[in-house]
C-alpha cells in the first residue's frame, strides 16, 4: 500500500533529515516508526501526505507515485492524527468529525449521519457528546474525537504523529486498547510515529527502529525484542527487552500444564481417590457443561488435617460428609484467561489474583493452566524461536527441573 524506493530529505543547510529510506507498508498493517527526536520518523510520515517533499527517491501509494498528484487531493485520501489534536474550537464535536466528509461534497446530513456513527466508534455516545464543544472535553475524549474525524471519510491510510502522547498513562493505555480494537475490525494501513518503545511494540504488527535519519531494524516486534539486528537496536528497546516481550508473546497450548480434572458433581470420595492415584494435592473443577468452575485441594476432599488460619498448631481434621460431592469443597477460581492472550496479561493476572496459575480458556472450553514455570519456558522458547528464525513449537529447551504446579491460593 505505502512504497518508500531510496527516498532522502535533505535542507539547504546540510541537514539529512532522512537517508536513503526503502520500505513498505503492506495493505491493513499497521507499522510504528519509532526513535529518538530528531531520527526523521516524522520527516518520513509526512512525506506520505506531501507536507514535507522528498529530496529524491519516491513514495508510492497503492503503486502510484505520490508526486504527480495534487497534494489537497491526496491529503483527502489520508487520514491523520497529531498530538495536539487540532479540533476546530468553534465547532461542536459532531461537526468537527463531520468536516471532511463535507469538504468531500457529501451532504451536511449523510456528513453528521457518518460522524455520530463513527463517534459511537470510539465510544463517545453521540447524544451524549455530539453538542459539546473541545473544550468540554478532557484529554482523551479530545483524541477519540480526532481518530473519528482523520475516519471520517473512510480513507485507506491513516498516518499518526504520537496521537496518545499528550496524555496520563492510564488515559494512554486506555486510548491504545481503543485503537487496537478498531484496527482489528477496519483494518487500515497505518503509520504510527512513537519514540516510546513500549508502545511501539505493543501497537505495531512491524516496527521501524530509526537511528539516525535511516531504519536500523524492521520486521516484528517480537523479533526486534528478541533478537535486536544491530547494538543500536539493542540499546535502544532496553536491557528488559525480555520483559517487554511479555507484551507480544502469546499464550499457546503447548505452554499449559495439564492438571486432574474433576466435575462439580462427582462425589467427593471418588474424586478424592482419582487425586491420590495420581499423587495430586489439587484438581481443577469443572461444571456439568465442562466450563471451569474453580479448583478443589485433596485435603478438602479426605478429610485431612486443615491448616490453620495462623500457621501454628496441627490444625483441626475436617471430614467430608457421608454424600458430599465436589461441589461441598470446590472454591471459585478467577484467575483464567484467553488463549492467546499475551504472557504480560498472564503474569499480571498472577499477581493480581496472588495465585500460583492462571486457567486458559478457549471460549468457555478450559485446555489447561498456565505456571510461573510455563511463562519463563514459554518466554525463552519465543526468544530462541526468533533468534533462530524457527517455529516456536521447534524449539526445544534444556530446563532445571523445578517443582510442580502449585496449588493457587493465597500462598500462590
Amino acid at each position: 500500500m505505502i512504497r518508500f524506493e531510496h527516498v532522502t530529505k535533505s535542507y539547504p543547510d546540510g541537514t539529512t533529515a532522512v537517508d536513503d529510506l526503502t520500505f513498505e507498508v503492506a495493505e491493513g498493517e499497521l507499522v510504528t516508526l519509532v526513535g529518538p527526536s530528531g531520527c526523521g520518523k516524522t520527516t518520513t510520515m509526512k512525506m506520505v501526505n506531501r507536507l514535507i517533499e522528498p529530496t529524491s527517491g519516491r513514495i508510492l501509494l497503492d503503486g502510484e507515485d505520490i508526486s504527480g498528484l495534487d497534494p489537497v487531493q491526496l491529503r483527502r485520501r489520508i487520514g491523520y492524527v497529531i498530538q495536539q489534536v487540532g479540533l476546530f474550537p468553534h465547532k461542536t464535536v459532531l461537526d468537527n468529525t463531520a468536516t471532511v466528509p463535507h469538504l468531500l461534497g457529501r451532504p451536511r446530513r449523510e456528513a453528521r449521519a457518518r460522524a455520530a456513527e463513527l463517534l459511537d466508534l470510539v465510544g463517545l455516545d453521540p447524544s451524549a457528546y455530539g453538542d459539546r464543544y473541545p473544550e468540554q472535553l478532557s484529554g482523551g475524549q479530545r483524541q477519540r474525537v480526532g481518530v473519528a474525524r482523520a475516519l471520517a471519510a473512510d480513507p485507506p491510510v491513516l498516518l499518526m504523529d504520537e496521537p496518545f502522547g499528550a496524555v496520563d498513562p492510564v488515559v494512554r493505555e486506555h486510548l491504545q486498547n481503543e485503537f487496537l480494537r478498531l484496527q482489528s475490525t477496519l483494518r487500515k494501513t497505518v503509520l504510527f510515529v512513537t519514540h516510546d518503545i513500549e508502545e511501539a511494540v505493543r501497537l505495531g504488527d512491524r516496527i521501524a527502529v530509526y537511528g539516525a535519519g535511516r531504519i536500523e531494524q524492521f520486521d516484528t516486534p517480537a523479533t526486534v525484542l528478541g533478537a535486536p539486528a544491530t547494538p543500536y537496536t539493542a540499546e535502544f528497546v532496553g536491557a528488559d527487552r525480555g520483559l517487554k516481550r511479555l507484551s507480544v508473546t502469546p499464550v499457546e497450548p503447548g505452554d499449559l500444564e495439564q492438571p486432574p480434572v474433576v466435575r462439580l458433581d462427582d462425589p467427593a470420595d471418588r474424586a478424592a481417590g482419582r487425586l491420590s492415584a495420581d499423587g495430586a494435592s489439587w484438581a481443577v473443577v469443572l461444571d456439568a457443561d465442562g466450563a471451569l468452575h474453580g479448583w478443589v485441594p485433596a485435603a478438602a476432599l479426605t478429610g485431612a488435617p486443615a491448616a490453620p488460619a495462623d500457621g501454628t498448631g496441627p490444625g483441626l481434621r475436617k471430614r467430608a460428609p457421608q454424600g458430599a460431592t465436589v461441589r461441598d469443597h470446590a472454591r471459585r477460581m478467577d484467575a483464567r484467561l484467553p488463549l492467546g492472550a499475551p504472557l504480560r496479561q498472564a503474569l499480571s493476572t498472577m499477581l493480581q489474583h496472588d495465585a500460583g496459575w492462571v486457567a486458559v480458556q478457549d471460549g468457555d472450553h478450559f485446555l489447561g493452566v498456565l505456571t510461573p514455570a510455563r511463562l519463563h519456558t514459554a518466554l525463552r522458547r519465543a526468544t530462541t524461536a526468533d533468534a533462530a528464525n524457527v517455529a516456536r513449537d521447534e524449539v526445544s529447551l534444556d530446563t532445571v527441573p523445578g517443582p510442580g504446579v502449585p496449588a493457587p491460593g493465597p500462598a500462590g
